[in-house]
């Protein structure tokens, strides 16, 4: 086979760490997965950069076995690379690469009041998981790192610096870091927000420590020998292969399911839930519910980011799983999922009146601070586990409707709507409730 026409995307998202080769004609090659979660720590969910490399080898090493045990060939190259991972967060590094604080994550709910602030300064609506709301709260709360960040990145902005030495970013994921005007950020308020800055004495101009901003297509450098190393640490992987500009899992989802034309959108459903609408027009107002980000083109895109999924959920599949050990029954993960699931289209149309709330974190769409997941039911509710299960999947996709209800309000078009993520990985179960949800 002809490596050379090959692409290798890697992905780190918020459960797996992925690395897929796929041929000139975008039909998949090989693949390697590492498992990971996230960790709270004093109060902060978290990934630790050690841990970001040690999956990454692992998903890299997997792929190459898998590439040796299909094609006969050791993976020593690739045609191009792209580097992708979960939007927002916070990532501040200083002018000889150090880590400052620890990875807040966009599941952290920590800074409202910087976010407000920020909305109301701008006009222009800052959720709380936004790379600018992370470190303007730092600032508000007198963390004395924030006079020393040289540099701030998102996930994917990190593992590609480290693999090419570049400080870039694709315009999808940069958008999740500051407010941008078409394909940059946006000049107006970058000067504003060095008119806050000032106050504080630091950091540095906000336009001076953020990544370069780069469209589709760009060139985002190649592949060093350190970054080969990093990737394989044995040797055998060759350096100086380009690289795509990093971009967040938001626009790679909406590139995956082709829905990066106006009118068209896809729901990403995994540990987080959000659905992603291009616009024709810019909506009429400011909402809170609302995230404006861009495609990796740089086309304005309307986002309804909920921070809970399938993490209740998972956690009470996990739950029936343990149940059923206790008879003996060592049930594949992928089956019982699929067993549960199919479960749900034998429940009542409104869940036998059973309840839950699946906020494993906090939610900022309905004002939750902390997680708190709750199930509830009447004693006369229609309580089996038909209904249970049906419940559970409509309590992960509730709080979506609340932002797309405001999107079909201000009179969003759109012809095709597209779902991928653990979710939908049960066929058809997914989708219906999706579809009956929204």
């Amino acid at each position: 086979m002809d490596f050379s026409k090959t692409a290798l995307g890697i992905e780190l998202g918020s459960t797996r760490i992925k690395a897929v080769l796929i041929d000139e004609n975008h039909a998949p090659v090989a693949q390697g997965s590492f498992d990971w979660e996230n960790r709270l720590e004093n109060g902060i969910w978290t990934y630790h950069l050690d841990d970001v490399w040690t999956g990454l080898q692992a998903a890299f090493r997997a792929l190459r076995n898998d590439v040796k045990a299909r094609c006969g060939a050791a993976l020593e190259s690739v045609g191009a690379i792209g580097i992708s991972a979960m939007m927002h967060g916070y990532l501040p590094f200083d002018k000889n690469g150090k880590q400052l604080a620890e990875f807040r994550t966009w599941r952290n709910t920590t800074t409202a009041e910087a976010a407000k602030m920020l909305s109301l300064f701008f006009e222009f609506n800052i959720p709380q998981r936004w790379s600018i709301a992370h470190l303007y709260q730092a600032m508000l709360n007198g963390e004395p790192h924030t006079k020393e960040i040289a540099f701030l990145t998102t996930l994917a902005g990190y593992v590609h610096w480290k693999l090419t030495g570049k400080k870039v970013l694709g315009v999808g994921d940069a958008s999740g870091m500051f407010p941008v005007d078409g394909t940059n950020y946006s000049e107006t308020m970058l000067s504003k927000c060095d008119e806050i800055f000032a106050k504080f004495n630091a950091p540095p101009k906000l336009r001076d420590i953020l990544p370069v901003v780069l469209s589709a297509g760009d060139d985002a450098g190649t592949l060093t020998e350190e970054g080969a190393l990093l990737l394989s640490p044995d040797g055998a992987f060759k350096a100086g292969i380009p690289l795509c500009p990093p971009e967040g899992d938001a626009g790679t989802g909406m590139t995956a399911t082709n829905s990066i034309a106006e009118r068209t959108g896809n729901v990403s459903a995994g540990t987080s839930i959000f659905a992603m609408l291009v616009l024709e027009k810019p909506l009429s107002k400011r909402y809170e519910e609302i995230d404006m980000v861009t495609t990796p083109t740089g086309k304005p895109v309307a986002m309804v980011h909920c921070n809970n999924c399938t993490g209740d959920l998972d956690g009470w599949t996990r739950l029936f799983g343990e149940a059923a050990a206790l008879f003996g029954a060592q049930v594949e993960k992928s089956a019982l999922y699929d067993a549960l699931y199919n479960k749900t289209l034998e429940g009542d149309a409104d869940c036998g009146g059973l309840l839950n709330y699946n906020y494993f974190s906090g939610e900022p769409i309905t004002g939750l601070k902390t997680g708190r997941p709750l199930f509830m039911r009447e004693p006369d509710a229609k309580f089996n586990l038909a209904n249970f299960m049906r419940c559970q999947i409509f309590s992960a996709l509730a709080t979506l409707r609340l932002g797309m209800d405001i999107l079909l309000n201000e009179n969003v078009k759109i012809t095709a709507l597209r779902g991928h993520g653990g979710l939908y990985k049960t066929e058809g179960v997914g989708q219906k409730i999706t579809a009956a949800a929204l």
